[in-house]
């Protein structure tokens, strides 16, 4: 009845937390953290030892695959060399960095020991994300660090597994081990483990799709989506992966797929009951954490002669990361720049190019051949699909290149990207994971809190004012956003309007639509004139089929790389609105 009556009171705190940040301009993560120390400070409240399995297991895979789901799938795709390169390369280069730093600083803490809490330290935080969003800074930046946030995680997580590991192994070695030795024999293990993962989580992720496909009952569909990331997670433990990245991988394959495979109450259940998973869960990683606050402090002036080591060490740590971070984002920025010159000079070839295609699909110019052989007659089925095919690269290369020209990386969004390099939830619940027998387990938790909170609290209360310092130009991303579903409302429903002129067309039973209905289609198509309430049951059958017929041509664009993945999922969502409405009254009828 205890543990019960202290969920229901973390809930409402954490609700309560979350309501109140924004009037109050206090990060959320914040208020919660103040309240578990006052909570933990109040004499008749005796904290439990909570196991650190716990949190790896019960709050780290569902947390990145709540991420993994909403990744922007284009834009990822156009930017994924930088956004491979923070998340994999820079969190290797801050661990090491960091890891050198804790085994000069901290008596009995070797370099496996330092590298695994400098990989603690490395990930950043989704709360940056949200925050540059508000501030209207380039889409290409938000994606940036959205992915970043994502795929780092799970890559510090791995490195820190790997390097406790290779600290136990050192330890436990008869004789002493040498340090190369110990590293070099987990380098496999590494290897495997992401190997492992990549293939269970797709594999988790695609049956999710199939599966939840099958299952109309919206209940049973959700609880089903509930363990998905467990399911990945914990077989890809025993066949000794990463389950982290599994979850990640599995959510991926799950956010991708399911505008094709879910229906439009899956997906509207999906995103809200995702949101307060995620909700819950952070609000919980920092509520425990400062309830553990007043044990850490104690063990600090206890075994550590007070707080003053353990935030110097922190304090010089923080430096660490922000100048790693900011040479590495230089050269990332330099690179990028070369890469669009470069890209932007080729652009005149795929012009052309692409009017050559353009040429052969009219028939006023010949197929391309090899050698000798004669050219594909115009009919040839695989001579068109071959043309279609090559006509989708160059169009999306071309749209790619656009892209990167309407949202070019200078060093005013290098050094947002810097700055927005925040540490949060990650950061407290992989520290929480770290081996009650680890060797000054209490001050390396204090130091991950306190770069923590201290970056949170610096760097996001400073971020708006570094980003009106630098004086960005007016953003237009919501008149740019507009213009796009404009057009894209426009190529839909060109599509519905094509297939409800097909005579083949018919309701969902497979009966025929009477002609009178057929030939009044023009009216059902109507942007913002349809009176759904004086349709009769037909009428709602057929704007059913004309919405199908846009979701599928919704599906063929998202391929195609021209509207951006925030355009797409609007216009998703208005057609999920838009059917939920037309089933709800046929329904009622």
């Amino acid at each position: 009845m205890e543990a019960l009556v202290v969920v229901i009171l973390a809930v409402i705190a954490i609700a309560v937390a979350t309501a109140i940040a924004p009037k109050v301009r206090i990060a959320g993560p914040l208020i919660l953290v103040v309240i578990g120390v006052v909570v933990g400070l109040l004499p008749f409240v005796d904290m439990p030892e909570i196991d650190p399995e716990w949190i790896l297991v019960g709050v780290l895979p569902p947390l990145l695959y709540s991420a993994a789901v909403s990744i922007p799938a284009i834009e990822f795709r156009r930017d994924f060399g930088p956004i491979a390169g923070l998340a994999f390369v820079l969190v290797l280069i801050s661990s090491i960095a960091l890891g050198l730093l804790f085994h000069a600083m901290i008596p009995g803490v070797d370099i496996f020991l330092g590298v695994a809490l400098g990989a603690i330290l490395s990930p950043t935080d989704a709360v940056a994300t949200s925050i540059v969003k508000r501030l209207g800074i380039s889409g290409r930046v938000v994606t940036m660090l959205e992915g970043e946030s994502l795929l780092n995680d799970a890559t510090a997580l791995v490195l820190m597994r790997t390097m406790v590991a290779s600290a136990a192994f050192a330890i436990s070695a008869t004789g002493g081990v040498e340090a190369t030795d110990a590293a070099f024999g987990f380098l496999p293990a590494f290897a495997w483990g992401v190997f492992i993962a990549v293939v269970v989580g797709g594999i988790v992720g695609w049956l999710n799709l199939r599966l939840r496909a099958l299952i109309p009952h919206s209940a049973a569909n959700t609880a089903i989506a509930f363990v998905v990331p467990f399911v990945a997670y914990l077989p890809t433990e025993q066949l000794g992966g990463s389950g982290l990245v599994a979850a990640v991988v599995a959510g991926i394959v799950t956010g991708q797929g399911a505008a094709r495979w879910y229906t439009p109450e899956q997906r509207r259940s999906d995103e809200l009951n995702w949101r307060t998973v995620e909700l819950v869960l952070e609000g919980a990683v920092f509520l425990i954490m400062g309830l553990e606050l007043e044990d850490i402090v104690g063990a600090n002036f206890a075994q550590h002669n007070g707080l003053g080591t353990g935030l110097g060490i922190a304090a010089l740590a923080f430096v660490v990361i922000v100048a790693v971070r900011a040479a590495y984002v230089s050269v990332l920025v330099w690179g990028q720049s070369r890469r669009a010159r470069r890209k932007q000079r080729s652009k005149a070839r795929l012009e052309s190019f692409n009017d050559r295609l353009d040429q052969i699909a009219d028939g006023s110019a010949p197929f391309p051949v090899r050698g000798n052989a004669p050219p594909p007659r115009v009919e040839d089925p695989r001579a068109q699909r071959r043309l279609t095919s090559m006509r989708h690269r160059v169009t999306r290369m071309l749209q790619d290149l656009d892209y990167y020209q309407g949202e070019p990386l200078g060093w005013k969004h290098g050094t947002v990207i810097v700055w927005a390099g925040m540490r949060g939830v990650v950061t407290l619940a992989a520290a929480q994971t770290l081996p009650r027998e680890t060797p000054a387990r209490e001050l390396l938790v204090l130091i991950a809190f306190a770069v923590a909170i201290g970056s949170l609290t610096i760097q996001g209360f400073t971020l708006p004012w570094l980003v009106k310092l630098l004086k960005f130009p007016v953003s237009a991303g919501d008149g740019n956003l507009q213009l796009e579903l404009d057009r894209l409302d426009d190529e839909l429903r060109l599509a519905a309007a094509s297939a409800l002129r097909d005579p083949k067309l018919t309701r969902r039973d497979g009966t025929p639509f009477s002609p009178e209905l057929m030939a009044r289609n023009a009216r059902i198509m109507e942007p913002r004139d349809d009176k759904l309430g004086a349709l009769t049951g037909e009428m709602l059958e057929l704007r059913l089929a004309s919405i199908e017929a846009m979701r599928a041509e919704l599906g063929t664009l998202s391929h195609g790389g021209a509207y951006s993945t925030a355009a797409l999922r609007r216009a998703l969502a208005e057609l999920d609105a838009d059917q939920l409405s037309v089933e709800l009254r046929l329904r009622d009828d």
